[in-house]
């Protein structure tokens, strides 16, 4: 027996919107046609079958007992559809690596060797969120991120992959050669910083390295650690920073550790979740990562 031939798929696509908000108005809305188009397509579809579909008054669309079969079907195919959509939606994602970071990690340390990165991995499709929020690597928002603490997350994978320390970094072109020199200096501070702990501050160094006369709650207070390192660069004033974030810096000769000592940081960690850990985007961007690290010490 020679089957019927199937009403248009924009016809049972139409149909399904109405019957499914019970309006023409709002199934027009959905598909983003006019309420006009979504009746022709209904009509359309309706002679195609030779059965009426709904019942229309001034107030209300009602399904008939036969748009009730064809509703029972075109909801399963479309949740099919959608099904599936999603899941190639998932796989491009998993194609995909999103890393979470800190904007000051991004601009100071992974900006500068991006080029080095998409050199080694040309293949890696990196997206990249900067905030100060932790982002949940288990989602979808982020498959990785790099995080500054004192201890690793048990729950998550993590690798660690530099102990930072603050070192006293300043402008050459201020001739700081002695810690009598601070004196008459102008001191930045960095508003909450909550890592690490003990606060790497102007009253620790001075304990550890003096001078004694040093006046440590004199000098300009900044809430973003990158506008103290810029305006270091340009010879404004001292600042207590991130090694790793001025390693860039340092190696322009734009800034030099003005002094020796140092205060202890928190530590930098990649972390994913356990089961992304084995994705072979992330364990190749791990490994570069780590690689980078190494390089930067030596």
């Amino acid at each position: 027996m020679k089957s019927r031939r199937l009403p248009p798929l924009t016809a049972i696509r139409a149909f399904d919107a109405v019957a499914r908000h019970a309006s023409f108005k709002l199934a027009a809305e959905e598909i983003g046609v006019t309420p006009t188009a979504i009746s022709h397509q209904i009509r359309v579809l309706e002679e195609s079958l030779g059965q009426r579909l709904f019942i229309r008054s001034a107030r209300s669309v009602a399904l008939t007992p036969a748009g009730e079969i064809l509703f029972r079907a075109s909801g399963n195919i479309f949740a099919t559809l959608r099904e599936a959509v999603d899941t190639l939606s998932g796989a491009d994602r998993s194609a995909a690596m999103t890393l979470s970071t800190t904007s000051n990690f991004l601009t100071n340390w992974l900006v500068p060797r991006l080029p080095q990165l998409n050199a080694e991995l040309p293949e890696l499709e990196l997206r990249l969120h900067s905030g100060t929020e932790l982002v949940d690597v288990r989602g979808d928002k982020a498959d990785c991120a790099i995080r500054y603490s004192m201890r690793p997350d048990d729950t998550l994978d993590n690798t660690l992959l530099y102990e930072d320390r603050f070192v006293l970094i300043a402008s050459p072109t201020l001739g700081i050669k002695q810690p009598k020199d601070l004196i008459g200096q102008t001191l930045f501070h960095i508003e909450n910083r909550l890592i690490p702990t003990h606060e790497p501050s102007w009253q620790h160094w001075k304990d550890a390295f003096g001078p004694d006369e040093l006046l440590v709650k004199s000098g300009l207070h900044f809430d973003d650690e990158m506008h103290a390192i810029q305006a270091a660069i340009a010879g404004q004033g001292v600042l207590l920073a991130s090694e790793l974030l001025v390693q860039h810096a340092l190696a322009q000769k734009l800034l030099h550790i003005a002094l020796p000592g140092s205060l202890p940081g928190g530590k930098y960690y990649f972390v994913t979740s356990p089961d992304k850990a084995g994705r072979d985007n992330i364990t190749a961007f791990k490994r570069w990562l780590q690689q980078a690290f190494r390089d930067a010490e030596r």
